[in-house]
């Protein structure tokens, strides 16, 4: 007669494991969250409560910690992209969409420039970042209508004004407030479409 199987329990290392890489994934948000671009394993490990060695077993690349935290930035900022327009016709659709990418700008904009530090040396945050690139111009796409789609140069020169790299800089070179970025870029988006 067979002996019953013992009731299966989670393995311990197992659990502690889970445990380490999700503290270590919190360490690293809240830090470049903080404004340290580019913080050391030391420091992350200390902010996660692990040893610099749980660091490198879990995350051996940087790739695999910036897709785990990007994964949590997308699942914030997904409802925010996937609303729907409330505005009647395409300008008050576009309004909507510069004041909603503020809102994603903003939030994500530490993150951002981690990564762009990163992205010359890492295949994955290049195709990232090429990835971010095409849903900011899909966005856009969207919304605008089929003359301005079709004129190559204003739309260029849309995208641009509408991109992440024109908030970085309104907001960190040049110190304007959330409101003041937002209202440069839908007058110079205005100005453009006149």
């Amino acid at each position: 007669m067979d002996a019953p199987s013992p009731a299966r329990h989670p393995d311990g290392r197992k659990q502690r494991s889970e445990r380490s890489r999700l503290a270590i994934v919190d360490a690293m948000l809240d830090i470049i969250m903080g404004g340290k671009m580019e913080p050391s394993a030391a420091e992350i490990a200390e902010r996660a409560g692990v040893s610099a060695r749980t660091v490198f077993r879990h995350f051996e690349e940087m790739d695999s910690l910036y897709s785990e935290m990007t994964e949590r930035m997308e699942a914030q900022i997904m409802p925010i992209i996937q609303q729907p327009f409330t505005g009647e016709g395409w300008r008050a659709q576009l309004g909507q969409l510069l004041e909603r990418r503020a809102m994603i700008y903003e939030k994500i904009m530490p993150l951002k420039i981690a990564a762009s530090i990163r992205r010359f040396s890492s295949d994955y945050l290049m195709l990232n970042y090429q990835r971010f690139l095409h849903l900011e111009r899909t966005g856009l796409e969207n919304v605008l209508p089929d003359a301005v789609r079709k004129n190559a140069i204003q739309m260029s020169a849309i995208e641009m004004c509408a991109g992440f790299q024109t908030w970085r800089r309104l907001r960190q070179d040049q110190n304007l407030s959330i409101e003041q970025a937002t209202d440069v870029v839908k007058l110079t988006i205005e100005k453009l479409l006149d």
